[in-house]
Order: C-alpha cells, then sequence, then structure tokens
C-alpha cells in the first residue's frame, strides 16, 4: 500500500465512527448533487470513495429498483459505518481503490464523486479511471457540501491559486482525464462540477 493510501485511510479510520454525527445536515445537499445527475430508471451509478454512503440513498431513488449502486471507498471503517448506518441496503459496498477498480470498461452512467478529488494522490490517472469504468456519454459530478471558500475556512486555510477545485485548474485537469466539464458551481453552501465522458 502507498503512503497516499495509508495516510487517507489512518485520516478516515479515526473519523468514520462519528463521521455523520459531524455533518448531520448534509442529506439533503446530497439528494440536490444526485439530481443534478440526471439519472434515470434502470441506470447504473458508482458513489466513489462513498465514505458512510450518505449518497447511496438519493442515489438508489434516482435510479430506482432495477438500477445498480455501487458504493467504493478505500477504508473499512468508513464501510462498516456505512453498513451501520444501514446504507448498504441501497447500494453494494466494495472496498477498493478508485485507482483501480474492481469494474469492466463502460459499465456504468455515471459516477459520483463527494469530496473525492481532495484525496486523490494522482488526480489525472484517478480521473481517467473513473473514465475508463462510465459508458461513452456518461456523467461525473465532483461535490462538497460546502464550497471552496468555506471549506478552507473550515480549515484554517486561505484558498490559493494551485487549489486543484478552483475552475482555471480543474476544468483543464478533465480535459486530459478525458472527461468535458459542463457546469462548474463553487457558493457557500456548495461544490458541483458536472462533466461527461469525452469521446
Amino acid at each position: 500500500m502507498s503512503d497516499d493510501h495509508r495516510h487517507v485511510q489512518e485520516f478516515f479510520t479515526a473519523r468514520a465512527a462519528d463521521w455523520d454525527t459531524r455533518f448531520p445536515d448534509d442529506g439533503p445537499a446530497y439528494a440536490a448533487a444526485v439530481a443534478e445527475l440526471r439519472l434515470r430508471e434502470g441506470d447504473r451509478v458508482l458513489d466513489a470513495g462513498c465514505g458512510t454512503g450518505r449518497a447511496l440513498t438519493p442515489l438508489r431513488a434516482a435510479v430506482g429498483a432495477s438500477g445498480v449502486v455501487l458504493g467504493a471507498d478505500l477504508t473499512p471503517a468508513m464501510l462498516e459505518a456505512a453498513v451501520a448506518a444501514g446504507r448498504n441496503r441501497d447500494g453494494r459496498l466494495l472496498l477498493a481503490d478508485v485507482a483501480a477498480l474492481p469494474l469492466r470498461s463502460g459499465s456504468l452512467d455515471a459516477v459520483f464523486g463527494a469530496g473525492l478529488i481532495a484525496h486523490l494522490p494522482e488526480p489525472e490517472r484517478n480521473l481517467r479511471e473513473l473514465r475508463r469504468v462510465v459508458r461513452p456519454g456518461g456523467a461525473l459530478a465532483l461535490f462538497h457540501p460546502i464550497g471552496r471558500a468555506a471549506l478552507a475556512a473550515r480549515h484554517g486555510r486561505q484558498l490559493t491559486p494551485d487549489d486543484l477545485r478552483a475552475e482555471p485548474n480543474l476544468r483543464p485537469l478533465l480535459t486530459r482525464s478525458g472527461w468535458h466539464m459542463t457546469s462548474y458551481v463553487d457558493e457557500d453552501d456548495r461544490f458541483l462540477v458536472l462533466a461527461v465522458r469525452a469521446d
């Protein structure tokens, strides 16, 4: 396991048990972000870096009983917290690294990633892997329930020009990774980037 993976696992393992209680009011923001993906009944979707699975319920509602919902995370403790919260009823949980997903190429209609981009050790390579598992024309949503400035303030930091999530940095990164950005929103109460697989 790489040091990057070990750091991510240690960070989230220490926080898994009380993760949901730390952010109890995020549910509506997750549901609104999932709605922006415009999923249809029967679609196949992955919550990449699903954590405690807060997106799984709105994803299941969007694709219905005939759809497929997967949640992949690198940290066993986060998946255990998802099971404890009963979210495994809404999707199949996978202990997996988004850098090497155990999924067929083109097998999904969409990928949802909440808080994911900041934890990718090799963002371009990792976004290419997400592209690999999505069908041509499939969608990607990169989401956070608060905007970049609010998140930086929460962590006692200032925004800097090299912030990966800044539009001038993220747009070319997505392009190099095989995605076409269609929407960029960075407001106090949400960060949401939508992209489609470019072919």
